[in-house]
């Protein structure tokens, strides 16, 4: 009776500027389609309400995010205690421009910049429906594509 020797999972933190839109996203696929590879987090810089609609869109699609959390970077009741992350993925260019240089994770980060919602361009509820049904689709599939080897993606990093 052998056992498979565990391999310890793989640390990825997302990054948005506020943790409420696409870092709550890829936190929620990536658990979703690879817990058994991946310990996951998302924060920002700062925290706000995650973004209601966003929420209601995707649970219209059959993917609830009602019990994610908006952390900061402080924020210790959601987030390792150490910081110790293998990967940190920011999700906006903005907020990698200014944090990447001046963070403890050197070496370890990966920009995949995502629409925001600012990039936006509906003009009534149901094309905002279809904008953020496009940005969890985007999302979505940057998570299959990117996360089913922990090892490719730790070669991601490029700061």
């Amino acid at each position: 009776m052998f056992r498979k020797k565990s391999v310890p999972k793989t640390r990825v933190l997302f990054i948005d500027q506020k943790n409420d839109f696409v870092s709550q996203i890829a936190e929620y696929f990536a658990n979703k389609m690879f817990s058994d590879l991946y310990e996951v987090y998302s924060a920002g810089p700062e925290k706000d309400f995650i973004d209601c609609e966003m929420i209601s869109v995707l649970y219209q699609n059959g993917e609830d995010l009602r019990r994610q959390v908006s952390k900061d970077f402080k924020d210790r009741d959601y987030l390792r205690e150490d910081e110790d992350y293998d990967v940190v993925v920011y999700l906006e260019r903005s907020t990698f421009d200014e944090w990447a240089p001046r963070t403890p994770w050197k070496g370890r980060q990966v920009l995949a910049p995502m629409r925001t919602r600012a990039e936006y361009e509906a003009t009534d509820d149901a094309e905002l429906f279809d904008e953020y049904v496009g940005s969890m689709n985007e999302v979505k599939a940057w998570v299959e594509a990117n996360m089913a080897d922990p090892e490719a993606l730790k070669a991601m990093a490029s700061a």
